[in-house]
């Protein structure tokens, strides 16, 4: 396949991750999570059972679309780096794993919730186990953050050190890195602050990732240009 073509393909998983993984992220806290109440909580995933079900697989498929695309930039810029672009590729595996795994937690708060297992716990006991699992899956979700920002920092180097797109792209996914850990580190270190950034970085942080997503989808990568990585000669 051309460099070209390989941008752009790409740029096309970029974009169906950008489309994708949204789902799940933004359909569980409005239409599941009642905070403070498991018993609502409970309620809601009885009666959105389905949708709740279809959340998680939105999730998976976009674990498997963002690993996809991780090796379609390996092969993309692997002359450039391929230490950076291998990097990149354990980031996003890391993160793929850990996506497999918190999504156990949801799906086991279905089964609780829907009394396919531990049918002889008490109803209040119940409730507070959804409850739990589903913190659980958020609480993941946060920490996860780390792997979300730290994928775009080898990418970012790759970008500034080829020759087929444009620097300018680089410090903006250097951008992107900084919004992603700053939100999962305020997570951690900071809760009573974490709302307040984390709505100030959900307003800026497209413009780390939505550029290059752009680019690589309408411009591609020059197939006249093959970068290679020389180490330099020590001459005594």
């Amino acid at each position: 396949m051309k460099p070209k073509n390989t941008a752009r393909l790409a740029g096309l998983l970029y974009l169906l991750l950008t489309i994708q993984a949204p789902i799940a992220l933004l359909y569980e806290p409005s239409h599941i999570l009642v905070n403070g109440n498991p018993a609502a909580t409970t309620a809601n995933i009885v009666s959105h059972e389905f949708m709740f079900r279809l959340s998680v697989v939105s999730q998976l498929a976009s674990a498997v679309i963002f690993l996809y695309l991780a090796f379609v930039l390996y092969r993309l810029f692997k002359n450039v780096n391929q230490f950076q672009a291998g990097l990149l590729v354990t980031f996003v595996l890391a993160q793929v794993i850990t996506t497999f795994v918190f999504e156990t937690f949801n799906f086991t708060s279905i089964m609780v919730a829907t009394g396919q297992i531990l049918q002889s716990l008490p109803g209040d006991q119940k409730q507070n186990l959804v409850m739990l699992l589903i913190k659980i899956h958020n609480y993941g979700l946060m920490i996860q953050e780390i792997f979300w920002g730290f994928w775009l920092l080898p990418f970012g180097i790759l970008v500034y050190k080829s020759r087929f797109i444009p620097k300018i792209f680089s410090y903006c996914l250097v951008f992107g890195f900084v919004c992603w850990i700053t939100d999962s580190i305020s997570f951690i270190l900071f809760p009573a602050y974490h709302p307040m950034v984390s709505d100030w970085i959900m307003k800026v942080a497209w413009i780390g990732e939505m550029p290059i997503l752009l680019w690589l989808l309408i411009m591609g990568a020059k197939n006249n240009v093959q970068p290679v990585e020389v180490n330099p000669q020590i001459v005594n």
